[in-house]
């Protein structure tokens, strides 16, 4: 067995290679982990509307209930819900049943330690230890009313749609946006947030059917939200992905805003106001560098960490910085949450929109983005492809091209079977060029 965590928890075909097996194992590790010194420690477990989500759900809760911990199920709620619910309620720890953008057909389990953050990599690796070698023989497991118990969480959805209304106190009306439900978590959250902000609201794929999530709607295909903003003449489109920890905006134009261009505008708006603390911004290696020069022309700073939000928020709490994200989407705001969350940074896209009395298309085109071409290559063994000797001479070769007006990144997906081949530099045709060369080498091996 290898490593069962990547960028963002344990992640796959769901009854395949994510198996309720597996799922059930995951929640006795967990439990004994993370629930260590309580007399009658609970975690709470939240998921997507994926239809796999019940099976795994029900064996991750029967893992834990083994392990003498009980368990508050929080049903269909966003993963960031699920970071604040576990602060909010005391929870030993909180785990999420998604796999966030993916197809329908994988899942995954994602862990909060007492704090909502997600696990550092010593806690994930105890995790996987116990999940291979077994519970230690010194621990007894509980019997009769020592066994874990399961309650329902009934009103603790509307605790966190309380905590955003209270921290995002703006007043919208006047702006019409559609929102793309992705079929996800967010089916009727999103929505009822931003109209009880006072925004009209438009909102298509918002039915929980866990067969439609992320099909050809949602963060990863904007097609029809592109569409239907112009169709009904929006200030703004919203697109969530399946857990709604990520969000893409479309302008009125239909013009795509992805995460860069929103680290940007929300950045800018921060520093006017004096909210971006330390004047700095944590982004990835994916960044648009187009994101860095503008940052530079406004003063403000950028550091770069691994592909993975756990990487960003790690450096932002090192640096104190209250905005950090990812070119994808997930967007932190340290001051209001512990991991990425898609809404609550939808209701400060919209606030910024309509206090600047601007177009979104014109708050976005303040950063000029610099050709990058990304082409995703599925292979089966990432390890494998990532060390051939063919591909690190091609790199070489590449970056001789490039010179220093571009950058190469070659990486492995850390939550899906590809390896990821991102060309940037001062020509389109150029960086397609050398990026289709560099995927032709990997789909070899």
């Amino acid at each position: 067995m290898g490593n069962l965590f990547g960028t963002d928890g344990v992640r796959g075909v769901a009854n395949r290679e994510l198996t309720a097996q597996l799922a059930y194992e995951l929640g006795r590790a967990g439990a004994h982990i993370l629930c260590k010194g309580n007399n009658r420690p609970h975690i709470v477990v939240g998921k997507d509307t994926r239809i796999s989500g019940d099976m795994l759900e029900s064996a991750l809760i029967a893992g834990i209930c083994s392990m003498g911990v009980d368990v508050i199920r929080l049903g269909i709620i966003p993963t960031p819900g699920v970071a604040f619910l576990t602060r909010f309620m005391d929870a030993d720890a909180g785990i999420m049943i998604s796999a966030s953008h993916n197809p329908i057909e994988d899942n995954g389990i994602k862990f909060f330690d007492s704090s909502g953050y997600k696990l550092e990599e010593a806690q994930e690796r105890a995790v996987e230890r116990i999940v291979r070698e077994g519970i230690p023989h010194d621990f007894t497991l509980p019997v009769g009313g020592e066994v874990g118990k399961i309650s329902m969480g009934d009103r603790a959805a509307e605790h966190y749609v309380d905590h955003i209304l209270g921290v995002m106190d703006y007043d919208l009306s006047g702006l019409r946006v559609v929102v793309d439900c992705a079929c996800g978590a967010a089916y009727e959250m999103a929505p009822r947030i931003l109209r009880g902000l006072g925004a009209e609201v438009i909102s298509i794929n918002d039915e929980p059917d866990g067969s439609k999530i992320n099909v050809n709607c949602g963060s990863t295909n904007v097609e029809e939200l592109c569409q239907r903003v112009v169709d009904h003449g929006a200030h703004m489109g919203i697109a969530y992905d399946g857990d709604a920890d990520r969000l893409i905006a479309v302008d009125e134009k239909g013009g795509v805003v992805d995460g860069d261009a929103i680290m940007l505008i929300s950045a800018l708006h921060m520093s006017q106001n004096k909210s971006l603390k330390n004047n700095m911004v944590v982004a990835t290696v994916m960044s648009n560098l187009g994101l860095e020069l503008a940052l530079k022309k406004a003063g403000i700073k950028m550091f770069r960490t691994p592909v993975g939000d756990k990487y960003v928020l790690r450096k932002m709490l090192e640096e104190d910085a209250s905005l950090g994200g990812e070119q994808s989407g997930h967007i932190i705001l340290s001051d209001y949450g512990t991991t990425g969350d898609g809404i609550v940074v939808s209701c400060l896209l919209l606030k910024i929109l309509k206090d600047s009395g601007e177009p979104l298309s014109l708050l976005a085109g303040q950063m000029k983005r610099l050709p990058q071409v990304m082409i995703n290559v599925r292979v089966e063994d990432k390890k494998r492809a990532e060390e051939c000797g063919d591909l690190a001479k091609a790199l070489e070769e590449a970056g001789k091209e490039l010179g220093s007006s571009g950058r190469i990144l070659v990486r492995p997906s850390g939550t899906e079977p590809l390896i990821r081949v991102m060309v940037e530099g001062q020509n389109d045709e150029s960086c397609r060029e050398i990026a289709e060369r560099l995927a032709s080498v990997v789909e070899q091996y």
